[in-house]
């Protein structure tokens, strides 16, 4: 597509819904896994702590290689990228199928991380490109499909590996999935100039900045301050729930819907996965319309203002499954607002190396989640872990509304144009456009 392109309602849409099927076939080597933990223990007899180590290495690999990928996504673009990352998916379940050792599967964890880092940050990196007005919603409905996307083959892998083992299941979704991701990365690409359009609602850039350029902000720090304290309050929360169900005594309490019926906490679980899919685009959207700030304030605070109610009335098992489903809802928005945020403050054409180093703040997070069993072995409740969390949301809250308007307002205002870059109708900066 020449530089000359013109605007496309349709092109863009069927961008982000390709990038949408590369995060659902995505989804399960992380959702799924915990599938196949009993199998490989009651095959080989490890222990489960020793096979979980495998879900650190892929959540580490996941996103502390991502500004790596950044560089690769910003230098080849999408469609190579994606398509390594299927075949690195596909890889990691082969290895799995045939994996007869610890060291085995923490390989298959190892290059599973790296095939996953590359899907997610690449669709969530075009997503922004394609979408800079409606990029809250954009990269929402991505990230959602990820959060959300095991849901329709859960049930199938769960049959498979009762049927035929998880060894063959492995190998089947894994060739499966990583064929599905392999295909549709060919339909992937970057914008030409010309085929976006900005946003008139939320504050953006007028250029593109580079890595180097962004880290010397002082709206960079924050965000990744502020992304840090609500992604690690969610996992902390979302880590020990079960044993806030078990201290609560609701655990076991059969909650009765009418046409099922169902124990507390397996219910709450189901609907992290139904409020996580949720959350991305609402609460993108909504940041499109009111602005990223404004929606921070909102979520934040009431991701802090549930945790703290779920600590007084979650004796209550209904009170515990509505909390918790507030809780999930306002967790999941971090992963739509703050690649949003980052792309309107920075432009596009460094996105996936600035975004990649924003996004360790995952990272970071799942190496403080452990303080939470620390402190409550420390203080002997679940009470303290849930006030802590609560706080760095609120933090974070406060942060939103007292300083990231006004640093966010002087960055854009020193923002000038890149001398080389042309602009299309006040485009906030112009990607390049890649094979």
């Amino acid at each position: 597509m020449g530089s000359g392109a013109e605007f496309s309602e349709g092109r863009r849409w069927l961008q982000l819904a390709v990038g949408v099927v590369c995060m659902v076939a995505t989804a399960n080597i992380q959702y799924a896994w915990t599938l196949f933990v009993p199998e490989i223990q009651e095959t080989f007899g490890w222990e489960r702590a020793s096979i979980q180590i495998a879900f650190t290495i892929f959540v580490l690999v996941q996103t502390w290689l991502a500004p790596i990928e950044g560089y690769f996504i910003d230098k080849l673009g999408p469609r190579m990228m994606v398509a390594f990352g299927a075949l690195m998916i596909g890889t990691a379940w082969v290895i799995n199928s045939q994996a007869m050792s610890l060291p085995g599967f923490y390989l298959g964890a190892a290059v599973g991380g790296v095939g996953v880092g590359c899907i997610y940050a690449t669709c969530i990196n075009n997503a922004l490109k394609w979408f800079p007005d409606r990029r809250g919603l954009a990269v929402g409905l991505t990230a959602g499909g990820y959060g959300a996307g095991s849901a329709a083959t859960i049930l199938p892998i769960a049959a498979m590996i009762d049927s035929s083992g998880f060894q063959e299941t492995f190998f089947f979704f894994g060739l499966l999935q990583g064929g599905l991701a392999f295909i549709a990365a060919w339909f992937l690409r970057a914008p030409a100039a010309g085929e976006v359009k900005v946003s008139g609602k939320v504050s953006q850039s007028r250029r593109d900045y580079t890595l180097k350029e962004a880290l010397n902000t002082r709206l960079f720090w924050l965000m990744l301050l502020m992304f840090t304290c609500v992604v690690t309050g969610g996992m902390m929360a979302v880590a020990q729930l079960g044993v806030i169900a078990v201290d609560l005594g609701v655990k076991e309490f059969e909650v009765n819907l009418y046409f099922f019926t169902m124990a507390a906490l397996p219910l709450a679980l189901m609907l992290d996965r139904v409020m996580n899919g949720i959350s991305r685009p609402l609460f993108g959207w909504v940041s499109d319309h009111i602005g990223r700030e404004k929606t921070m304030v909102i979520a934040f605070s009431l991701e802090g203002t549930g945790i703290i109610a779920l600590g007084y009335f979650g004796h209550n098992p209904w009170a515990f499954l509505i909390l918790s489903g507030v809780v999930f809802l306002a967790w999941g928005e971090v992963y739509s607002l703050f690649s949003a945020l980052a792309g309107d403050a920075f432009g596009t054409k460094h996105i996936g190396k600035i975004y990649g180093v924003l996004y360790t703040a995952k990272g970071i997070g799942a190496l403080f989640v452990p303080i939470g069993n620390v402190l409550m072995e420390a203080t002997g409740t679940w009470s303290t872990v849930l006030y802590t969390v609560a706080g760095m949301d609120l933090f974070a809250a406060f942060l939103a509304l007292a300083v990231l308007p006004k640093v966010l307002n002087a960055h854009v205002a020193k923002s000038t144009l890149a001398p080389a870059t042309p602009v299309i109708e006040g485009k906030a900066g112009t990607a390049s456009a890649h094979a």
